[in-house]
């Protein structure tokens, strides 16, 4: 059995709860990022709806993951790591696939925000750039090129360490600011909001309520994703108080977006044409606002916030990678931090990954509709391991212990999650972006996931493949240390369990 181990270069504990909620501000950047798509299909009153509905299950999600994050404080890897945990005493399956399925949901982000800051910048100031290069099945134009720039951008930022690229994320978090303040203020102001422009419109089968979770199973990849402050928990100076606090306070701060944005935005704009949905709307609805000049100053705050979300999303993913081969479940060459502490391999995996995305695959939707197959299997299958793991593992420390009223509502979620998969992976052409061959891609991927696994598993490690694994009921020693319980004392010594809400 692959079991975890511990390096001479590790990551630094250098992260304030603070620290967490500014990186997670990517997330109000993904509400900017795909508000344009249900804008144009269900109004404004009917984006409201389904965006804070989602966030707010986002929110009750990040809630039950503080227990899981605290149990696990001293590993990286996520909720691919709760996922893992709670189901390898049954399958050692569910830890590759969910790893897998969370590293691509994180990763495309890169890609899809790289190509809308690319077709904002040209809207903005090159409008007659409209030349294209053809690439296989693809016609590559201006966007692509300063899509893929911003990747390699992001990239550079984080291979030299995570101090700079919270710095960075500083400066971008107070910038995001300003446009989401003038989305949500001053069309009351100027007069540009208009209630004509507020409605909802619910169209396709089974009276819009399919086409309604086709887009709650899209909706999941911008507002589920304030779980990525678990993910820094070996990172926090207390990891206890820092990881538990940038869990909540994002997790409020994204709900209460997703229900002032759609509003504010949705009663300038009233239904988005989709040819302008990728984000080029952001500007003439900024035009129409504050006027041209103006305009190019909100523009770079949007840029600016789009690629904060960028920089979160490769710290997050290539973490995800450093976890799973961390813990046995792909291969070793992506378990090696550099010597600025931070996982240079699994990151720049991300830049190949997602350069190739910009060139081969057309739509941004198509993209996260790809991607969210794996993203959402993993919220499933972290719900379900929270379950697990309080059955199975009572007697683990627990610095955080939520309320045993959390129990239903994580079985609640869990299949909520599931009907949104089943529904939304099922209906790609039903959002009018998904083909197929997007499934396939999405697939294909946790399909790879597997077959990494049995070779980490057989070629590296000399091992057999294991249907399941044996696990433990208590941390050991070393563990025990590493979790603040030292000598191998017993959790409740000096540090009681903080029971949550």
């Amino acid at each position: 059995m692959a079991t975890a181990t511990v390096e001479e270069v590790q990551l630094l504990k250098t992260l304030r709860w603070y620290d967490g909620f500014v990186i997670a501000l990517c997330n109000p950047g993904f509400l900017l990022g795909s508000l344009g798509f249900t804008l144009g299909i269900f109004g404004a009153t009917g984006s409201m709806i389904l965006w804070g509905a989602s966030a707010a299950i986002g929110m009750l999600q990040a809630w039950i993951y503080s227990e899981p994050a605290t149990m696990f404080g001293h590993r990286s890897g996520g909720i691919s790591l709760y996922a893992h945990e709670g189901w390898r005493g049954y399958t050692t399956m569910v830890g590759p696939l969910s790893a897998f399925g969370y590293w691509i949901g994180w990763s495309v982000v890169l890609s899809i925000f790289g190509k809308i800051i690319g077709d904002l910048a040209q809207a903005q100031w090159w409008p007659k750039a409209t030349w294209h290069v053809a690439f296989l099945s693809n016609n590559l134009g201006l966007p692509h090129f300063i899509a893929i720039g911003c990747i390699l951008f992001v990239w550079a930022f984080n291979v030299f360490g995570l101090r700079p690229a919270v710095w960075f994320t500083y400066l971008c978090g107070a910038l995001l600011m300003i446009p989401l303040a003038l989305f949500i203020i001053a069309p009351y102001f100027t007069g540009d909001w208009h209630s004509s422009n507020v409605h909802a419109t619910f169209p396709g089968p089974w009276s819009g309520i399919k086409l309604a979770l086709v887009y709650m199973f899209i909706l999941a990849w911008s507002t589920y994703g304030t779980e990525a402050c678990a993910t820094f928990a070996p990172e926090y100076h207390d990891t206890r108080r820092d990881t538990a606090r940038a869990l909540r306070s994002a997790s409020m701060f994204m709900l209460l977006m997703c229900l002032l944005v759609p509003l504010g935005l949705g009663g300038v704009t009233g239904a988005v044409p989709a040819a302008t949905a990728e984000g080029q709307f952001y500007t003439q609805a900024m035009t129409q606002i504050v006027g041209h000049s103006a305009a190019s100053v909100f523009t770079i705050c949007i840029i600016a916030a789009l690629l904060l979300s960028m920089t979160s999303s490769t710290a997050d993913a290539g973490r995800a990678l450093y976890g799973i081969s961390r813990a046995g479940m792909t291969i070793k060459e992506l378990g090696v931090l550099s010597r600025y502490h931070v996982p240079a391999r699994a990151m720049t995996v991300d830049l190949a990954v997602n350069v190739l995305l910009v060139l081969l695959i057309k739509s941004n939707l198509a993209i996260l509709y790809m991607s969210n197959i794996g993203y959402v299997m993993c919220h499933v299958f972290a719900l379900s391991g929270f379950l697990l793991l309080r059955r199975d593992r009572p007697d683990w420390p627990r610095p955080i212990q939520v309320a045993s009223g959390w129990l239903p509502v994580a079985a609640v979620l869990c299949g909520l999650n599931a009907v949104f998969l089943f529904v939304g992976a099922l209906a790609p052409k039903l959002n009018g972006y998904g083909s197929w061959a997007d499934f396939g891609i999405g697939v294909g991927v946790l399909v790879a996931s597997l077959l990494l696994f049995f070779f980490r598993r057989v070629v590296q490690d000399g091992e057999s493949v294991h249907w399941s694994e044996p696990t433990p009921a208590m941390p050991d020693a070393a563990e025990l240390a590493m979790l603040g319980f030292g000598g191998g004392a017993p959790a409740v010594a000096g540090r009681s369990p903080v029971v949550a809400g």
